[in-house]
């Protein structure tokens, strides 16, 4: 353990912290129209397009900050930007609170992304303070805060909205993140040297120049764009295809809340067990297992004859994210040197944020040109491409 650090502390507590931030970018999924019905008076077609600049706004805006709050990460340290962008987040949601009408609400929404690095910087926070022998094993138990809170979000945003209303559940959210705050600033340590170059550290179009294998990184970020593409291409057809399913009779938005929350809770489950197999067998092993857990079971969706079987595999596919995003991140974690870490992982998230822009543009489209149960089918030929793309030019991964 690196002196002065309890780094399972760290652990625990950034755990928290991500899962909240992946609720509070998702969590408005389930009532994103309700709320725009509620700042005005639209039509159909307005209250469509409205619904997907608010959902995009802040995805659209993290993948252009990103890299710069990695820069800024390396020079001063991840523990003052999770500090900087938690305090940052937890008030421009308190704020979403009190808007008067919808371009208030898009504005937050934009503001909400400058000022998302509570992930990116807890990754990197925990990839470096970890010893390294627990480094994949830690890397999979804080994948399930974030990418729990992202698939799990809708849920617990239904869930608070009809407990207590829209406007009160952003307060929560915001007091929840503020607590997350807090907690960090008197119990996260970090040990941190700013670089003797860090006024020559700045984020250019060269950023890749800083890493020891910068082919191998943007495969990386290459391949985290296509499962974000995988996983956003459902969101906009998820509630629908269920409606379809069940013949437009029974609680439809419960049951597709619970079918949507599936692989969330598959994630939770199996991302431990995923990072000790890392940890004994190689992370490449992880990383191809995930791949074809991804493309065995994408496919059988588009098949389902119902809910139960949908929900089924739904389940099964959340265990290749189990194995996909930790790899991903412990890959980076390993080929990228400790001073360049927030850089890596800002680099990840811009890009997790362009596969889930992509992803929830297109697939509202390709389910017009194919049905919902092409969505689930192009999805699956995504990681196909993907997994023959990196066998053929990331030779590196063998050695994983």
């Amino acid at each position: 353990m690196k002196q002065g650090v309890n780094w399972r502390r760290n652990l625990w507590i950034l755990l928290f912290g991500t899962f909240i931030t992946g609720v509070a970018f998702n969590e408005i999924i389930p009532f994103m129209s309700l709320f725009i019905i509620q700042l005005g008076h639209f039509t159909h077609n307005q209250l469509s397009i409205l619904s997907g600049i608010v959902y995009a706004a802040s995805f659209f805006v993290v993948a252009f900050t990103a890299p710069f709050w990695g820069a800024f990460a390396d020079r001063h340290g991840r523990k003052r930007m999770i500090l900087q962008t938690s305090l940052g987040s937890a008030v421009v949601i308190a704020l979403m609170a009190f808007v008067t009408n919808v371009d208030q609400f898009i504005f937050l929404r934009f503001l909400q992304g400058v000022f998302d690095g509570v992930i990116p910087n807890s990754i990197a926070l925990v990839a470096t303070e970890t010893p390294k022998k627990h480094v994949e094993w830690a890397l999979s138990v804080l994948s399930i805060g974030y990418v729990g809170g992202m698939l799990i979000g809708p849920i617990i945003g239904g869930y608070l909205v009809a407990i207590f209303s829209i406007r009160l559940t952003f307060i929560i959210t915001g007091l929840l993140l503020f607590a997350f705050f807090g907690l960090s600033a008197l119990a996260v340590k970090e040990n941190f040297t700013p670089p003797k170059n860090s006024k020559k550290m700045h984020f250019s179009i060269h950023v890749f120049r800083r890493f020891p294998k910068p082919r191998f990184i943007m495969w990386m970020l290459i391949t985290t764009i296509s499962i974000q593409i995988c996983i956003n291409l459902i969101f906009p057809i998820i509630t629908l295809f269920v409606k379809q399913l069940m013949h437009n009779q029974g609680p439809i938005s419960q049951v597709a809340g619970i079918i949507s929350a599936l692989p969330g809770i598959a994630m939770v489950m199996t991302s431990t067990p995923m990072g000790k197999y890392g940890e004994n067998h190689g992370t490449g092993k992880v990383l191809m297992l995930g791949f074809w857990i991804g493309i065995i079971f994408y496919f059988p969706q588009g098949f389902a004859t119902g809910v139960w079987m949908l929900g089924l595999f739904r389940f099964l596919n959340g265990i290749s994210n189990a194995a996909l995003f930790p790899a991903i991140q412990t890959l980076l974690a390993k080929n990228t040197p400790q001073q360049s870490t927030g850089m890596a992982f800002s680099l990840n998230q811009s890009a997790q944020a362009i596969g889930a822009v992509i992803g929830a543009t297109f697939g509202g489209l390709i389910s017009n040109l194919l049905g919902y149960r092409g969505v689930f089918f192009c999805a699956g030929i995504i990681l196909i491409i993907n997994l023959i793309l990196l066998k053929l030019f990331v030779p590196e991964l063998k050695k994983e």
